[in-house]
């Protein structure tokens, strides 16, 4: 009977830790935290400055037909890290980084000065201020509840499942339409894109979204013609507990809709060639029940950030890609504050990844790089998620992916849209363009 008790106690006292923040904390938001939960005061050393209010306003004559002008032109590096002197800067590299620079001789990384551009709508802050006393976890961290609008559920975390809602939730302008080309690149620099058109449309950002909604995301390939036309409906739901992820895919050849339940986890992402997983995707994406959630803390790390330089549109594919790893001289690299989170497979689940390390940007709340761990423990893939600010809509986003696979010698670039039609933000989307149906007809 006192074990039951004690039992019930502890679990009390766990749920309420999990709980939302206390008043004191919540009004630490927009004093010496930003309004999304970040340090806003630099570093010690002057290497991170102080967040000042981000990059929330377009150039003048800006267009985004001609995609987004580099608000950072002519910067010289401060530095680069290569094989023969990463020891000196192992203290703000992750395992993957060091791997890369390790197997290939042309790996290097281009430091440039540190610019907290990450910033948005006022709105924004304001919610995430008003429920941030409201927030909780829900079935051992596989949903969300207590909320309605905020995109940082948890903006001081104290778990490492916390972050990663904060990353899955994060704003990224409400609705957007994106065309992007994915290519998977052979071990000779080789490449066919796969070109694709993207509707997302988050909860948040819609004025009636269905009960326990999350996002909306829709799919369709445009090219090459072998598969042109397949596409892919997803539906995340917010409390996954009561829910689990709705998919559909379509065929053009086969002229059907079908349920899709193994679109999650590590299922192999769509047009990728084997070379990600479903839950890849944007750092990472969907339910988190497979997994150990650990936070280790926050470090200083060099990550992909303000790379304006790889998104021109002057700049081709071709351009991009090389043997073994994309052209270094495009990457910008900066020295920012994240959050890093371990996850380890629990043992009556599956995933091929067995360990995965993220580390989540602080001003953004978007996974900026990760590493992810076979069974045997040995080093697998290295991901890296190259973030614009998009200023004229006031979001950071990820302007590419990329997923070096250090077993197979590959790697994939995914989300790029330098030679494709400019993303556009606001779109108008409801429920009604994300069912069945309106798959089967945008598909054909």
């Amino acid at each position: 009977m006192k074990q039951s008790l004690l039992a019930a106690a502890l679990a009390c006292i766990a749920g309420s830790a999990l709980a939302g923040l206390s008043q004191t904390e919540v009004e630490r938001l927009g004093k010496d935290l930003t309004p999304v939960g970040a340090e806003k005061e630099g570093n010690k050393a002057g290497t991170i400055p102080p967040w000042t209010g981000g990059l929330t306003k377009a150039p003048a004559g800006f267009d985004g037909k001609n995609g987004y002008p580099d608000p950072l032109p002519n910067e010289a590096p401060l530095y680069t890290v290569t094989a023969a002197n990463m020891d000196k800067y192992k203290d703000v590299l992750t395992p993957g980084q060091m791997e890369m620079l390790k197997r290939y001789p042309s790996y290097k990384m281009n430091v440039y000065k540190t610019y907290r551009t990450a910033g948005y709508p006022q709105a924004v802050y304001d919610t995430v201020k008003a429920e941030a006393s409201k927030a909780d976890l829900t079935g051992g961290g596989n949903g969300v509840t207590g909320i309605s609008k905020t995109t940082v559920p948890f903006p001081i975390p104290k778990t490492g499942v916390e972050v990663i809602w904060n990353h899955l939730m994060r704003y990224r302008g409400g609705t957007i339409e994106r065309y992007t080309a994915e290519f998977p690149v052979q071990t000779n620099g080789a490449f066919t894109p796969v070109t694709r058109t993207e509707k997302v449309a988050f909860a948040q950002g819609m004025s009636n979204p269905e009960p326990n909604r999350l996002l909306y995301y829709m799919a369709t390939l445009t090219g090459p013609s072998s598969v042109a036309g397949d596409a892919l409906l997803v539906v995340d739901p917010l409390d996954q507990v009561k829910e689990s992820r709705l998919a559909w895919t379509y065929n053009p050849g086969q002229r059907r809709v079908l349920r899709a339940p193994n679109v999650a986890y590590d299922s192999p992402g769509q047009g990728a060639d084997g070379l990600r997983t479903t839950d890849d995707y944007d750092g990472f994406n969907g339910a988190p029940d497979r997994y150990d959630w650990k936070l280790v803390g926050k470090k200083e790390m060099l990550i992909s950030y303000n790379n304006y330089k790889m998104t021109n549109k002057a700049v081709k594919y071709a351009d991009i890609v090389r043997p073994g790893h994309i052209n270094q001289d495009m990457v910008r690299y900066e020295l920012h504050r994240v959050w890093v989170v371990e996850a380890t497979l629990k043992k009556d689940k599956r995933h091929i990844y067995a360990k995965r390390v993220f580390y989540v940007d602080e001003d953004s709340w978007q996974v900026a790089h990760a590493d992810a761990y076979d069974g045997r423990g040995e080093l697998w893939r290295v991901h890296e998620i190259g973030a614009i600010q998009y200023y004229d809509a006031q979001t950071q986003y990820f302007a590419n992916e990329v997923f070096y696979d250090l077993q197979a010698r590959r790697y994939l670039l995914s989300g790029i849209s330098n030679q494709e039609k400019p993303i556009k933000f606001g779109v108008k989307l409801d429920p009604s363009n994300f069912t069945p149906d309106t798959l089967r007809r945008s598909s054909n």
